[in-house]
């Protein structure tokens, strides 16, 4: 009887351990491989790059942004000062949807297709001020940039909050990231909580005061 309870006790552990193991391995899989089977990989004839093939070089990793608590505000030289939660920018603003290529200084790059708001939107209905000459964003996890406002407007540039057709997660910049067309990566400020407008053309970023050229031109 001593050995059959052993014998069942060492079968119940094995059974187990190998559920555990089992656990283990899909959570690991899922988190790896979870835009594999919705995200679209062609757009239009135009191949896409994968979700997965970005490099993390955030300058405090990936932030995880509450969309309860979550508001995006503007401000600065305008008329009317603007507060957003995440669905009414998504609701209140018609969709717009174009693929680009990010190229990164560090040498990689990737084509996604991106699905936004023009920000010509947004800052038409804060009433911008004859005088400001300069957008600055500035994100959840501290970083800023700048931006020329005739390059927001005339390039038609976007906020984007979907990528691939997937929703951005939250290493891709949840809820909010800038869509600089033409800009070198370190403009495509993730994680857009705040959004400036200034006369401030001499206005440095993160990374351009730390020697970065201030119009990333490619």
């Amino acid at each position: 009887m001593s050995n059959k309870r052993l014998l069942s006790a060492a079968i119940l552990l094995l059974l187990l351990v190998t559920a555990i193991i089992f656990v283990g391995v899909m959570i690991w899989w899922t988190r790896t491989n979870q835009y594999d089977y919705v995200e679209v990989r062609e757009y239009e004839g135009q191949d896409l790059s994968s979700i997965n093939s970005f490099r993390e070089n955030s300058i405090k990793g990936p932030q995880y942004v509450d969309n309860e608590t979550y508001r995006l505000t503007i401000t600065g030289l305008v008329n009317n000062e603007l507060e957003y939660t995440y669905d009414e920018v998504l609701y209140n603003y018609p969709a717009f949807k174009k693929v680009v290529t990010l190229h990164c200084v560090e040498g990689w790059s990737v084509t996604i297709l991106w699905e936004g708001i023009q920000l010509k939107d947004l800052i038409a209905d804060a009433e911008v001020n004859p005088e400001a000459t300069t957008v600055i964003f500035y994100a959840y996890d501290g970083y800023s940039t700048s931006l020329p406002l005739d390059y927001i407007i005339d390039s038609n540039i976007m906020m984007a909050y979907e990528m691939n057709n997937v929703t951005l997660p939250p290493e891709r910049g949840y809820p909010f990231q800038l869509v600089a067309e033409s800009k070198w990566g370190y403009k495509w400020i993730k994680w857009i909580t705040a959004i400036e407008l200034s006369d401030n053309e001499d206005y440095r970023g993160y990374w351009e005061r730390r020697g970065y050229p201030n119009d990333a031109d490619l």
